[in-house]
């Protein structure tokens, strides 16, 4: 008997082709599973499919076609401790599916047909509007303006070009602000923060060497000086040193406040502005590894 399964696909994400869908859902097929294919129609249906999966089935195995922002919009409709989510990367940048390698989308599809899987732990930050999970990270201040200055029509035509095209407005409409930090018994002053659940950033940066999406807790970076500290570690993240720069603090922490008006993105997509609180939840699903 086929083992069901659910393949959330997102139609609007850089690398999608029919054809590839297709391919995926018969070798999966021939693999011995049923799948059913969900594609998205909004950022709105990732979460809602998700909650319905896991209303209707005990220990789901979703499938995820896209890029960060899907996978992120499934982990927030999950019940905790229950989904597995395979990743089938289509997306601008597909950071998870670089922290897991996987080289391709016949790459990723072969993992599933194998079965195994890891638990991972999820980051959950809350603000006066809602509760949100993450993956990868969370990030404050100039991050997070970055995207949430990111124009759509930017991001379908040039994919990963869009957030420079933002970045350097941002450079030129400048937030000189501070914001506080208050995480693991220290109260830090700064300028902006990422919240690292996992390592790479950006696509195959090497951000945080030592988060770890299969353990509890954070690397939290905590940024210091203005447009020209940024435009330092921006060349230091292609070798992987930023959190090596004296302009960053570096935490571990599985909890953490963090107090100002600045803005937040979560995986790549916005997530409204300051303050919010931040934890660690161990275990929260499995991953297809």
């Amino acid at each position: 008997m086929s083992r069901r399964c659910f393949l959330i696909v997102n139609p609007t994400s850089g690398g999608y082709r029919t054809e590839k869908i297709q391919r995926v859902l018969e070798k999966l097929q021939t693999g011995g599973y049923a799948p059913e294919l969900l594609p998205t129609g909004s950022a709105e249906d990732a979460p809602l499919f998700a909650r319905r999966i896991c209303a209707e089935e005990s220990t789901p195995l979703i499938l995820v076609a896209g890029g960060d922002g899907t996978i992120n919009g499934v982990l927030n409709g999950l019940e905790p401790g229950r989904a597995t989510l395979a990743v089938l990367p289509l997306g601008t940048s597909n950071v998870l599916s670089r922290e897991l390698k996987i080289h391709s989308l016949d790459d990723a599809v072969a993992r599933v047909l194998k079965g195994e899987s890891r638990a991972v732990s999820v980051g959950e930050l809350e603000s006066c509007r809602e509760t949100r999970r993450f993956l990868l990270m969370a990030g404050i201040g100039v991050d997070g303006a970055v995207v949430e200055g990111v124009r759509l029509s930017e991001k379908r035509r040039w994919g990963k070009g869009a957030y420079v095209l933002s970045a350097l407005r941002h450079l030129v409409d400048w937030d000189a602000q501070d914001l506080t930090v208050k995480a693991a018994g220290k109260n830090v002053a700064c300028h902006g923060v990422i919240v690292c659940n996992a390592a790479k950033y950006g696509g195959n940066f090497l951000l945080a060497p030592k988060a770890d999406i299969f353990s509890p807790g954070f690397q939290v970076l905590c940024i210091t000086g203005g447009r020209i500290t940024y435009l330092k570690l921006a060349a230091l993240l292609a070798s992987g040193r930023v959190a090596e720069s004296p302009d960053v603090k570096v935490i571990e922490a599985t909890e953490l406040e963090v107090a100002g008006e600045k803005a937040v993105q979560l995986d790549g997509d916005p997530c409204g502005r300051l303050p919010v609180k931040v934890r660690s939840l161990a275990d929260f699903c499995r991953v297809i590894v």
